[in-house]
């Protein structure tokens, strides 16, 4: 089956032609580019999937992210995704290995207090039934472009704390965010 290597250790070349076969060359206008745009993935949480011949045959990313409520506090999120296996390799398991992947680094983050609640689009179907994603708590939040509203999908223990309305967008660290 299947080895993962940490992403940062895969040609950016590479990254992007197998994003353009899992998604096509208008990839670039989907919301989810325009909620993570000016942020680099974060490299400690983004994985490739190998074959038995080791070639790549899939990556997933996670972003840094925010969600800003209404009174202009922003709340930082991990964006999940995207989950990409090239077609012809899709359906074997890849893109459910990436994202346990995923979701253990997460679990495993030092300091543990600093878990960070996870969004992702997607279909709510697959990713609740085997990773615990859910609509419930995202019907109020927009994103900076067109998006079904049950295709954002949250994972986190206690979502009763987040806003229940707000904007999704980058989380970009400037001179107004320090302390």
């Amino acid at each position: 089956m299947a080895s993962l290597i940490p992403l940062a250790n895969v040609e950016p070349a590479l990254i992007e032609q197998l994003l353009d076969r899992a998604f096509g060359p208008d990839r670039f206008t989907r919301t989810a580019y325009r909620i993570r745009e000016s942020t680099d993935w974060l490299e400690g949480l983004s994985f490739a999937a190998l074959d038995e011949d080791e070639l790549l045959v899939g990556t997933i990313q996670t972003w840094p992210v925010a969600l800003t409520d209404p009174d202009g506090r922003r709340h930082p999120l991990l964006m999940v995704g995207p989950v990409a296996v090239i077609p012809e390799a899709q359906g074997q398991g890849y893109g459910k290995a990436l994202m346990l992947a995923v979701l253990d680094a997460i679990e495993r983050a030092e300091p543990r207090s600093a878990i960070l609640p996870q969004v992702m689009i997607g279909d709510p179907e697959y990713y609740g039934r085997f990773f615990g994603f859910s609509a419930s708590h995202t019907g109020g939040w927009q994103c900076p472009g067109p998006n079904d509203p049950t295709r954002l999908l949250l994972r986190y223990g206690n979502p009763a704390i987040l806003p229940t309305s707000g904007m999704l967008g980058p989380w970009v660290q400037n001179l107004a965010d320090r302390p």
